[in-house]
């Protein structure tokens, strides 16, 4: 019974190490992009990827996508007090989760930290993943976005593959 709990509490640690370690990763690389595009707008740079792809920074209030962008500061701080709360939980879920939810949470976590810190700090999430067809444009998105959305998406789908209940 002895050897049973310490080989879960060393796969418990081991999920966590790997939570750690992709949460970081993702907080790392956002913070990168974002900071070379926010220097590369100083320096007057454009970056004109193709017919499809540009990189144009925009500041977001809001949340992902630019949704609930708005001037008005009682919503900023309501929405920077909810997605702190989601932070938290998030965390939660990452200790109480098996080890594949764990990794998914955590890519959801990395990129909810990435834009939180710039909420923080800049008062304002800087976007700037243009995608577009002719005129029509995407929500411009940073790397951050990308990660919360795939971890979404990838916890949606393994609960509607593998949980058949």
């Amino acid at each position: 019974m002895n050897i049973l709990k310490n080989l879960k509490n060393k796969f418990f640690f081991k999920g966590i190490i790997y939570s750690l370690s992709i949460t970081l990763f993702v907080f790392i690389l956002d913070r990168w992009t974002k900071t070379s595009i926010i220097n590369a707008q100083i320096m007057n740079e454009s970056f004109y990827i193709n017919d499809y792809l540009n990189y144009d920074l925009v500041w977001n209030t809001g949340i992902s996508f630019g949704l609930f962008s708005q001037n008005a500061n009682i919503y900023y701080h309501m929405i920077s007090f909810l997605i702190s709360i989601v932070i938290i939980f998030l965390c939660y879920l990452i200790v109480k989760a098996n080890f594949t939810e764990k990794l998914l949470f955590s890519l959801v976590l990395g990129g909810a930290l990435g834009n939180f810190y710039d909420r923080i700090f800049y008062f304002a999430v800087p976007d700037f993943i243009d995608i577009h067809i002719n005129d029509f444009h995407w929500f411009t998105f940073n790397i951050a976005d990308i990660f919360i959305t795939t971890g979404i998406i990838l916890l949606i789908s393994k609960d509607l593959i593998f949980n058949k209940k």
